[in-house]
């Protein structure tokens, strides 16, 4: 069984100081399932990803926080240790250096120093290690690239976006709900809003 007081110990504190760290943790589409979180980071300065909001889809196994929580990228990113096909990600504290004194927060911001420091030579999409390793340049661009397109849920766009939504027969604010749960992709709105 989850511990639930922990947990609700561990959003509390992470949510505390989000400006300063940069990621922050909710219920899962403001569910009240304490074992399906989603998680938020900032795009590092510095780094191709600056700027952008990443999502992480977070299941905590009924041994947390003895087991790692399985955490995932929802939000598309082009990163050596994370699959540009599904999000999941290569980080040794998600698997077997997992211990019970790191939190929520911790493995956030692990995440957050991964989007900081690639390690290329433990990839977990093999076709972007390649490129980070042999065209640095063009790996820069193509991740710069990604976060403006499915990191930044800019205003930019977004009108147009709930406009082309509204137009299929969707209520505004459904509409404006889906996009927003969704980082702004206009697919996976659409499909939410047609799968409620």
């Amino acid at each position: 069984m989850v511990d639930v007081s922990r947990v609700q110990k561990e959003l509390t504190e992470c949510n505390r100081d989000r400006e300063v760290s940069g990621v922050s943790i909710a219920l899962h589409d403001g569910g009240s399932n304490i074992s399906h979180l989603t998680g938020a980071i900032a795009g590092p300065v510095g780094t191709p990803y600056e700027g952008g909001t990443f999502l992480i889809d977070i299941h905590l196994p009924g041994g947390y926080p003895f087991e790692p929580p399985k955490m995932q990228f929802v939000t598309k990113v082009w990163h050596p240790n994370i699959s540009s096909q599904n999000g999941a990600i290569c980080l040794d504290i998600l698997k077997d250096q997992w211990s019970p004194a790191l939190t929520l927060k911790t493995a956030l911001l692990s995440l957050q120093a991964l989007l900081s420091a690639p390690a290329p030579d433990d990839p977990q999409d093999a076709v972007v290690a390649q490129q980070y390793l042999r065209d640095y340049s063009t790996f820069v661009a193509t991740a710069r690239y990604w976060t403006e397109a499915f990191a930044k849920c800019a205003s930019t766009g977004m009108e147009e976006k709930v406009q082309k939504l509204v137009e299929m027969g969707f209520p505004e604010d459904l509409v404006r709900s889906a996009l927003k749960s969704v980082n702004g992709d206009e697919n996976m709105a659409l499909e939410k809003l047609c799968s409620g």
